[in-house]
């Protein structure tokens, strides 16, 4: 699977390429993305692990049914929010698609909640009385 996503990253459709364009080197209000990405033995094709999102690009041969459905599965298994545009909104709306994600972005809630890593220990701890 960790070679297929590999290939799918080296050869992207036109669409995905042009969606990683906005959204590489966290060009979107600060937001990391990952392509390709494996999440539970699937591959999708754009993943915001600060926010859980998984971003997908369906062209004309995406099986709604399906795709709702593994939809579904993510999101009560992983917690995970699924994002789908199709090929030609990337191509044809890029401002109304990049407008749909931040505005979901900005809603959904943080993944991790900041400040939660332990700071150093005191000079005290550790110390034998």
């Amino acid at each position: 699977m960790l070679a297929r996503a590999a290939r799918m990253r080296r050869e992207p459709t036109e669409p995905e390429r042009r969606l990683w364009r906005q959204l590489r080197a966290s060009q979107l209000s600060g937001y990391k993305f990952r392509r390709q990405a494996t999440i539970a033995g699937r591959i999708v094709d754009y993943f915001c692990p600060a926010k859980n999102l998984i971003v997908e690009l369906d062209g004309d041969t995406h099986d709604v049914e399906s795709d709702a459905a593994r939809d579904a599965d993510l999101r009560e298994r992983f917690g995970f929010v699924t994002l789908r545009f199709g090929n030609r909104d990337v191509i044809e709306n890029m401002e109304g698609v990049l407008s749909r994600l931040l505005l979901t972005l900005d809603t959904l809630p943080d993944r991790w909640v900041s400040g939660t890593t332990p700071g150093p220990s005191s000079e005290e701890e550790g110390r034998e009385s």
